[in-house]
């Protein structure tokens, strides 16, 4: 549901819709996917006072392009204390950190982890290493990251989100995301500096929403039904 990723009030048929564990957000350069990434994670941040999430990220980039938030948003509010930020430099602090997942107690949890930029963390490894031993690894990663939500979900709810940035039709990697993550949202251009947000779910909304004066706005929600 492309709303998850706007302040947009739900209705309890929308809480009540059944949610993937694992979704890609995959988008061109300067798109605003880190604030719609940061978004979603206030969304479940602020739906209740028990809500935790974790937000991996490189810090130095966050730190140069934080991310925009929604007008509106007090940005001394306590919902923000809720999202934990875990600065991750390489691919190998994700698998440590899927890798002791299973440690959490069933009350600790995050109901979200987020990871921005995902496949950022391999094409870090492209003077290193050929283009098969680079995708090797993301499968690793991926699937290791699969089984730990997996795993966590037969305690408690809790949802992997990960962007990915393309540079072209879909991100070079589309096919092994594919292999692993069943929810899938896109962004494109759509003229006059805004973007539309599609899903690759059957009769599911559109967003089409801009980044303006440090701003992320929501323009319009078309419905695809």
């Amino acid at each position: 549901m492309v709303e998850r990723f706007f302040p947009t009030k739900r209705s309890s048929g929308d809480i009540n819709h059944r949610r993937e564990n694992l979704t890609l957000l995959s988008g061109p350069i300067s798109s605003g996917k880190t604030s719609l990434l940061f978004q979603f994670a206030l969304n479940i941040a602020s739906a209740s006072s028990n809500n935790r999430v974790v937000f991996i990220c490189h810090r130095k980039r966050i730190e140069s392009n934080p991310p925009f938030l929604s007008q509106g948003i007090d940005p001394s509010s306590d919902v923000f204390n809720r999202i934990q930020m875990k600065y991750v430099d390489d691919d190998e602090g994700i698998r440590k950190y899927f890798a002791s997942f299973h440690l959490h107690h069933v009350d600790d949890f995050p109901n979200a982890v987020i990871i921005d930029d995902f496949g950022d963390y391999f094409s870090q490894l492209n003077s290193m290493m050929n283009s098969r031993a680079r995708d090797m690894a993301m499968v690793r990663t991926l699937a290791l990251c699969h089984n730990a939500i997996a795993d966590a979900n037969r305690k408690a709810f809790c949802e992997l989100v990960l962007s990915a940035t393309n540079h072209g039709d879909s991100p070079r990697s589309l096919f092994i995301y594919k292999r692993w993550i069943p929810k899938i949202f896109t962004i494109k251009g759509h003229g006059d500096g805004s973007f539309l947000l599609t899903s690759n779910g059957t009769s599911e909304k559109s967003a089409k929403y801009s980044i303006a004066l440090q701003y992320l706005i929501l323009e319009q929600i078309i419905d695809d039904g």
